[in-house]
């Protein structure tokens, strides 16, 4: 009996060292509250932040990053890289390096394959802020339902003349295939457009009915891929006439031919192109007076499907300051940063309200890309599609030559895009 009283005194005695060591129920409260309020606040400051944007294209940047430092006594530095790989492939090397930038930008075809390769991070804003920027363009941000950047600039093909060559730009294509007959002669032709390169082909072969990978309940498909069905097929059969007929040159197929083309028209030979905003100030310094308009009406009356390109902001993985990462892309991609960047390089910004603002809507130019976006889709950013445009580059180059008919180049591309997939992206 005393030996269990005694027993029972040390356990009473324990419980009571304990309950005198531990915070009572107000002071435990109190601390969490306390910790909730801190979690709330703005992290310190960093001495810098890191930026890396497109060649050529710092023009658009400088005065951004000067208001940036002004507001918030953050410093920023930047370089410049192409955007289309030197990025992508310097962040793979500078991020494990410890070297890597805070913030990038990147095309968002780009976005599924550099977040399964864990190089740049999801990013949480404020409805506010999307609601800056059209849907589709937010859209072009997102991989597997989560935000991985902010739109800074978008671009789709549009059709392109020199008005000292054509008048006005056709309505459909059966008036421009018509011009291009009688116009056709020598080195002089009356459009050329680089349809071996799916990039622009999809426009044709898309309002035809191809599809790249089909959507199932808001995801890519990556199984379903729709480049060789009917619409595709007759698509390219189109795409096929202009070579054959001669319509345009031999030149223009492969890697050299955007470089042709752009010459051609450059040097007052070519009375249109499709081609996008990029070609835009190298016809300026060539002095060619053109005009800007969406892409004619294809022969079933549908408007030509181009694909868009977004490019974005985006946190890389590597920052220690997401934070202050995230609230520089904010700023960047703001309706002033936005506007200084179309006045200062003609990327066309998909902010909502520069699209109705003058600036934009008075731009021949400017409301061409806007009108043909509506038509358009973004590119595939699932890390899939980087094995569509090589067997889609030789499929159409066989078309393009008549080395081989259209269904039978397609099957054959289909074909090596699924066994690529299989093999390359292990689900």
């Amino acid at each position: 009996m005393k030996k269990a009283f005694s027993l029972f005194m040390m356990i009473m005695l324990v419980l009571g060292v304990l309950a005198a060591c531990g915070p009572n129920r107000e002071e435990a409260t109190s601390t969490e509250n306390e910790g909730s309020n801190k979690a709330g606040e703005e992290p310190a400051k960093p001495e810098k932040l890191v930026v890396w944007e497109d060649t050529d294209k710092e023009v658009a940047l400088e005065p951004a990053i000067e208001a940036f430092e002004k507001e918030y006594g953050i410093k920023v530095e930047y370089k410049t890289l192409g955007m289309a790989d030197k990025i992508r492939d310097q962040l793979r090397l500078d991020g494990p390096a410890g070297n890597a930038p805070d913030v990038v930008t990147l095309p968002h075809d780009q976005i599924g394959q550099v977040v399964v390769e864990g190089l740049i991070s999801e990013i949480e804003v404020e409805q506010d802020v999307l609601d800056t920027f059209t849907e589709s363009s937010v859209s072009a941000q997102m991989y597997d339902g989560k935000l991985y950047g902010l739109p800074k600039a978008t671009e789709t093909p549009v059709f392109i003349y020199n008005k000292a060559l054509m008048d006005k730009a056709p309505a459909t294509f059966d008036e421009l295939y018509t011009f291009s007959k009688d116009f056709t002669k020598g080195d002089n032709y009356g459009f050329l457009a680089l349809w071996d390169n799916y990039y622009f082909a999809h426009g044709i072969m898309g309002g035809n009915g191809a599809y790249v990978f089909n959507e199932e309940n808001g995801a890519l498909n990556r199984d379903d891929v729709g480049l060789n069905n009917e619409g595709a097929v007759r698509g390219a059969e189109y795409i096929q006439q202009w070579y054959k007929e001669g319509l345009f040159p031999k030149g223009i197929i492969g890697e050299s031919g955007g470089s042709a083309m752009d010459g051609l028209f450059n040097e007052g030979k070519v009375a249109s192109v499709m081609n996008g905003p990029w070609a835009f100030q190298a016809m300026k310094d060539a002095g060619i007076d053109y005009g800007v308009a969406p892409l004619p009406t294809l022969p079933n009356g549908e408007n030509v499907k181009t694909l868009m390109g977004v490019k974005g902001w985006h946190v890389t993985a590597f920052t220690e300051n997401q934070y202050w990462a995230t609230k520089l892309v904010e700023f960047l991609t703001n309706e002033e940063s936005a506007k200084t960047r179309f006045e200062t390089t003609g990327e066309i910004p998909p902010v909502k309200s520069l699209i109705e603002d003058p600036i934009i809507a008075e731009n021949e130019a400017a409301k061409a890309v806007a009108v043909q976006s509506s038509y358009a889709i973004p590119m595939p950013n699932i890390p899939e599609m980087a094995e569509v445009w090589s067997p889609m580059a030789s499929a159409l180059q066989q078309i393009a030559t008549q080395k081989s008919e259209p269904k039978a180049a397609l099957d054959s591309a289909v074909d090596t895009i699924q066994k690529q997939i299989e093999t390359n992206h292990a689900k």
